[in-house]
């Protein structure tokens, strides 16, 4: 139980700290670099069984602010989050868009959701950061009727997606102390294994569990490349407390292992992911 506390801490700091802060401000780029996958998920949700959608991890709230506009007035989605900063700057999106959606600053893993509260539970990305895997989606369970679905997109493995793990590799000869990433742990390849997925979601509750593997042609600006790695993942968190030397050298070195993905004025990478379903 100290482990999972000690680990709950941890993503409660990074995500209210430079990690949220981070998409927040690329909020408009990544939003973009995001936006098949959003597609993707907004496809497997039945708008006809769905009126109380819950959006889990919904970071600045562009997926429920789709699906708010995909279900009309007659609907409602609700974000939750556990960045503050993100769901300050979703719950302003939304003010503007005028969108039937609302947000909850929480951790998903433990918020006592009202059973059986909703139709669907969606998550694009979000759900691979819990301390505690089958007791999160045992307590989404428990938030959704009867019949209800879940629909999630997590990444596959590392070595799939190697476009997200350039940097690292990258710079790893300039910055001995970058954390590695563990596949055992919270972290953006936590559900890279399918059956280890699938036994999460059968221990905690759900049936009719299927998982599919899907690739996604995705773009970035070639201009937005260097502010991307530098933000983001375990080289943007190292950055910040190396000198500026040393940030030189990384940021040249990593952005030259980048040239087999830049195409003119883009940056084009698959990304290999899983969609995720099941029943309730």
């Amino acid at each position: 139980m100290g482990d999972a506390r000690r680990t709950d801490d941890e993503q409660a700091a990074r995500w209210n700290g430079a990690s949220g802060r981070a998409w927040v401000e690329a909020q408009a780029v990544m939003d973009e670099v995001l936006r098949p996958y959003e597609d993707l998920l907004l496809e497997a949700v039945s708008v006809e069984h769905a009126r109380r959608v819950l959006d889990v991890g919904c970071g600045t709230g562009s997926t429920t602010l789709a699906v708010a506009r995909r279900l009309g007035p007659a609907g409602r989605c609700v974000g939750i989050d556990i960045s503050e900063a993100m769901i300050t700057a979703a719950r302003a999106r939304v003010g503007r868009a005028g969108a039937p959606a609302d947000f909850i600053r929480a951790d998903a893993q433990e918020h006592p959701f009202e059973p059986a509260a909703f139709d669907t539970v969606i998550s694009r990305f979000g759900v691979m950061f819990f301390s505690d895997s089958v007791r999160a989606f045992a307590n989404l369970r428990r938030a959704v009727r009867d019949g209800g679905e879940l629909r999630f997109i997590a990444w596959r493995d590392a070595a799939e997606n190697p476009f997200m793990t350039t940097a690292e590799r990258a710079a790893a000869p300039l910055l001995p102390d970058l954390p590695a990433r563990r596949p055992d742990q919270p972290g953006q390849f936590a559900f890279a294994d399918q059956d280890r997925v699938h036994g999460i979601l059968a221990e905690s509750g759900w049936a009719g569990i299927g998982i599919r593997p899907v690739d996604v042609d995705c773009s970035l600006p070639e201009s937005e490349l260097v502010p991307y790695f530098t933000r983001f993942g375990p080289v943007g968190q190292m950055l910040p407390e190396v000198d500026e030397n040393t940030r030189a050298q990384v940021v040249e070195t990593v952005r030259a292992a980048f040239d087999p993905f830049v195409q003119g004025a883009e940056v084009r990478f698959t990304g290999a992911c899983w969609l995720v379903g099941a029943r309730a």
